[in-house]
């Protein structure tokens, strides 16, 4: 299979464009900075030599010189009384929750440090996504305010108490509205507190709105089954799935729960007893999960929902009007496959689409209950409950403030004066309420417009709990005292209540134990212990639909009709941003996008075909004019995969008021979306004009490139079954391999891994994970385009195409731009494989890098003199330089350089300086703590007694590590699966790291 497929990492590789061919032909793109070192020292490069040598010292060189830098000042406090529970250098673990998800806090000395997946979350525990590895930055944002304000002035919380309870008292006394605007609240304490608040200010009323809305799914259930409820939805119950625009394996609803089940039916065990789910993906843009799909049909927005009125008449023989694709016959085609596999499938199916649009949805339904889907793969009666927002309130909260009826506000964890579709529409609404009060943590675009910003604690200071699911609970509890004169937002409702008890704590601990802790039959302490509480999950049941469809049919076709002009806009939520209330996490916006591999922006995405049509080339910057008016200025990405006559743009960008790494950057696409039948939407119709402008996204998807070598191995399921090492490589004779380096004994472990192709979804949990318990430095976009990016692993993204006549020679190859449309992607983490033949070690004149005695390639940081001999040796190109001290250096402010955020640093990890090499150490701090455990507690060290920080991280289980030298250890079961390959393993480097072959079920089992 593999001899037809030819694999590139972007269009400039995929088109051999001379900028590519002079920056791979350079190792480094950029000399060293000589010059500039030489003038920090107060020297130039016109100095003598014999004083040179004298002011110097030493006479390395020049490229020494590159590493040097003053020894930094570390300040040594010691305890005077020392807490019991806290013991210098040994960290402490608690448990808390983020978003819903139970995690572990990882403290020292005091300082949250790391988050990790709560291992004791059950059928939760599925890893953590990039939010959550990097929401510990957020603690630290100097960004925030210090104490809370009032007028814009800082001020006491008695003055805020003060002030907004006479408020309070003059809106309730007058007959106004008080209105608690909110992003979904699944807290039950938080609503035990919103309900005492009510109590005491019955003109309070909780609105709750999402800044990218679930309403259509919820008002569709409603709708359908009488149920207004977001529901679970089982992907590893699911044999078929087939997706319509919903990137669930990135950001729809729950991606990191959805992805452990999602590849629990196609991962190495799953393929081991012969099963692998299959994946059919109908979408405009390319998303995280349309690149994981078996099978990716690119349509158009105005196609969508044709396409669902196409599948529903295959399926059930009705003939409902507007089904007809004739403008796209190979959706037309597999729409008709896809119908009579979900028929055989039947109970096993699982349809489900990204619109937000309440017809959408109710034909979504239909099918759904056509197909059996309830009870199995959808579950109505285990409610999901991290969306709740309501479209419809929200919308008729603006008009009430507009009409002058709402006499306070107070907003809770959300930001409409930029999430909004007409922020000046809000603000000039807003403007009209005489009381204002944000429980923000910085003056953002919404709480600078405030008389009050009753500053909150960050979650990793606060008290609490959290509600995802029916009969699921996980616990907040803080990991620090709080750092500023913040106040917990549910605190000063309770203070402003006048409730009996003020304290949050004492609530939240008082509520559990009268409402929830005597039915469970545990105790307090158990469920701070633990940080979940599970209840035995309700029997889900099997639901029949019995609406009509004939004016849902109508709503869809009118709806496609609207979209089918100009140019259709999908907005649209990325991995990193998501909606932007962490638009200044540095740690996120520096995380490469899965797709793009673009840093630091957000872009027109469009196909090469449609960009050639248009007479548009990539980084031209073009405006974006939509329907109602609102326009921006944005660079054109050309985006292989992309649907013709479409683009796409990520919300999350283009905040104003969120701090310093986060403003400006980008631009915001939340006014392109409309409120449309009572829901937000998110398609549109727009103009694209060039501006005649340039500019250069910051992207990585290139800078280490193989050049053609194979390092993706792929089959497909059919091929799997008759030969599992099939796409391997692997011949039967083999070949004799000739060694260059000597061969040693490992006698005690031998660390390794397995990384599975077909599990990883290219998500970038593991690296942000990486950054955090690594101390990897963010660089910024202008160092990115330098292709200076520091990330220890990176997640390689692939392109390919099956050439119709098997012939991959360029002329033939890219004689066809729409081609481009039918890209498949593979992902592929890539890491420093710490070969036992490694080619950095003997190149290095200082023996800086050196391999051990457990198989791994070491690094010593102050041995390296910064030759870089060892990344321009190393084939797999995942050694990084320091051409800065990215933690000390003005020119770096907006990011991390300052003593406040550096507090976020993990001290069992040494932070590099300008000039030194480095790269994946297999976190070598974890292997020998884990070592110092087993030997305090007089026992053999076990398998899983280590985890890597990538490996914790990962929500697919991707990633496994262990030691080679326990043949029972699941890394050792992972590597004699048969679809173990080695990437480059013709150069015989012997890396220690193997890689599970890439298998696509796409092998329809009915005919057309």
């Amino acid at each position: 299979m593999e001899s037809n497929k030819k694999y590139w990492k972007g269009l400039e590789e995929y088109n051999n464009t001379p900028d590519f061919v002079k920056n791979n032909k350079n190792e480094f793109a950029e000399p060293l900075p000589i010059e500039d070192v030489l003038n920090e020292a107060g020297l130039s490069t016109v100095t003598p030599r014999r004083d040179f040598l004298k002011a110097l010292g030493f006479g390395l060189g020049a490229v020494t010189l590159a590493a040097c830098q003053s020894t930094p000042l570390k300040k040594s406090i010691p305890y005077l009384v020392k807490p019991e529970e806290v013991t210098p250098g040994i960290p402490n673990y608690y448990t808390s929750s983020f978003n819903g998800q139970s995690i572990l806090v990882k403290t020292r000395e005091g300082r949250p440090i790391k988050i990790e997946p709560n291992p004791n979350a059950g059928q939760f525990n599925c890893g953590t996504d990039a939010r959550a590895q990097a929401s510990v930055l957020d603690l630290y944002d100097v960004s925030k305010l210090k104490a809370p304000v009032l007028k814009t002035k800082e001020t006491t919380w008695s003055e805020i108490d003060g002030f907004v309870k006479s408020e309070l008292a003059k809106a309730q006394a007058s007959g106004k509205k008080i209105r608690i605007v909110a992003s979904t609240v699944s807290s039950p304490s938080t609503n035990a507190v919103i309900t005492g608040f009510i109590t005491k200010y019955p003109a309070a009323k909780l609105v709750q709105y999402d800044a990218v809305s679930y309403t259509g799914i919820i008002q569709a259930n409603q709708n359908s089954f009488g149920k207004a409820v977001l529901p679970k939805y089982n992907f590893d119950k699911a044999d078929l799935i087939v997706s319509f625009g919903a990137d669930f394996l990135g950001t729809w609803i729950s991606g990191e729960e959805f992805t452990a089940q999602y590849t629990s039916n196609r991962n190495y065990k799953s393929l081991e007893n012969k099963k692998m789910s299959r994946h059919i993906q109908f979408e405009s843009g390319m998303s995280l999960t349309g690149t994981n799909a078996d099978t990716r049909v690119p349509v158009k927005l105005s196609e969508q929902g044709p396409a669902l009125i196409a599948l529903y008449n295959a399926i059930t023989g009705g003939a409902l009007p507007g089904g007809t694709l004739d403008k796209n016959a190979t959706a037309d085609k597999v729409i008709k496959l896809v119908a009579k596999e979900l028929l055989q499938t039947k109970g096993k199916g699982l349809v489900v689409c990204g619109s937000n649009d309440v017809s959408t949805q109710i034909l979504v339904n239909a099918i759904n209950a056509a197909i059996g889907s309830y009870g199995t793969t959808i579950d109505l009666d285990n409610a999901c409950y991290l969306y709740a927002g309501n479209d419809a309130e929200f919308n008729g909260l603006v008009a009430e403030m507009s009409r002058g009826e709402v006499g306070a506000v107070l907003f809770l964890n959300s930001n409409p004066a930029y999430d909004s579709i007409d922020s000046k529409k809000f603000a000039d609404a807003l403007a009209k309420v005489p009381a204002k009060i944000s429980f923000s943590d910085r003056s953002d675009e919404t709480a600078s417009l405030c008389d009050v910003i009753a500053i909150n604690h960050n979650y990793l200071e606060s008290w609490g709990d959290a509600n995802a699911y029916e009969g699921y609970y996980s616990i907040v509890q803080p990991t620090i005292n709080p750092v500023f004169n913040s106040r917990q937002a549910e605190e000063s409702l309770l203070v402003w209540a006048d409730a009996p008890v003020k304290d949050y704590y004492q609530f939240v601990r008082n509520n559990w134990e009268t409402k929830m802790l005597p039915a469970l039959g545990i105790k307090w302490d158990e469920v701070l212990d633990k940080g979940v509480v599970s209840v035995t999950a309700k029997p889900a049941g099997a639901y029949s639909f019995s609406l009509s469809l004939a004016a849902v049919a109508t709503s869809i076709v009118n709806s496609s009709k609207a979209l089918d002009k100009d140019v259709q806009l999908q907005v649209y939520e990325n991995i990193a941003m998501r909606d932007g209330k962490n638009a200044n996490n540095a740690f996120l916006q520096e995380l490469p996008d899965p797709v793009s591999k673009v840093t630091w922006d957000n872009y027109v995405a469009i196909a090469p075909k449609y960009a050639e049509k248009l007479n548009i080339k990539e980084f031209d910057v073009v405006t974006v004019k939509g329907s109602n008016g609102y326009s921006i200025d944005l660079p054109v990405l050309v985006q292989p995969g992309q649907a013709q006559g479409t683009v796409s743009i990520a919300l999350g960008y283009g905040r104003t008021k969120v701090g310093k790494a986060g403003n400006d950057v980008g631009k915001n696409a939340f006014p392109f979306a409309s409120f449309v039948n009572g829901t937000m939407q998110y398609a549109t119709t727009v103009t694209l004009t060039p501006t005649g402008g340039h500019y250069e996204l910051a992207q990585t998807q290139t800078h280490h490139s193989f050049e053609g070598r194979n390092v993706i191995r792929e089959a497909t399921f059919k091929e799997y079954l008759k030969n599992p090492a099939a796409g391997t490589g692997k011949s039967e004779e083999g070949h004799k391999n000739y060694d260059l380096w000597d061969q040693y004994e490992k006698p005690g472990n031998n660390w390794v891994m397995a990384i599975d192709l077909n599990a990883c979804t290219g998500c970038g949990s593991c690296v942000v994970a990486c950054n955090v318990e690594n101390n990897i430095p963010v660089v910024g976009r202008d160092e990115v385009r330098r292709r200076r990016e520091m990330h220890w692993i990176r997640i390689d993204r692939y392109y390919s195409y099956e050439t119709k006549d098997g012939d991959v020679t360029r002329e033939k190859e890219i004689a066809k731009l729409e081609d481009l449309d039918h890209v498949s992607v593979v992902h592929q983490p890539m890491l420093c494989q710490h070969c036992d033949h490694a080619p950095c070690e003997t190149v290095c004149p200082v023996l800086a890098t050196v391999h051990s005695s457990d198989g791994l390639n070491h690094m010593a940081y102050n041995r390296c003199v910064g030759t870089r001999y060892c990344a321009n040796n190393c084939p797999y190109k995942v050694r990084r330089f320091n051409w800065f001290n990215y933690w000390n250096d003005s020119r770096f402010d907006n990011y991390l350089n300052n003593e406040f955020t550096q507090l976020v640093l993990n001290p069992d990890v040494t932070t590099r300086s300008r000039g030194v090499m480095e790269k994946c150490s297999m976190c070598i701090q974890r292997i020998q703590a884990g070592k110092l455990k087993a030997k305090i507690e007089k026992r053999p060290l076990k398998d899983g007694d280590i985890k890597m920080a990538c490996q914790e991280a990962c929500s697919a289980n991707a990633i496994v590590f262990g030691d080679s030298n326990d043949p029972n250890s699941e890394v050792s079961k992972a590597l004699r699966s048969e679809r173990i390959y080695y990437v480059l393993e013709e150069i015989n480097v012997k890396p220690g790291i193997g890689y599970m072959t890439k298998i696509r079920n796409t092998d329809t089992t009915v005919q057309a």
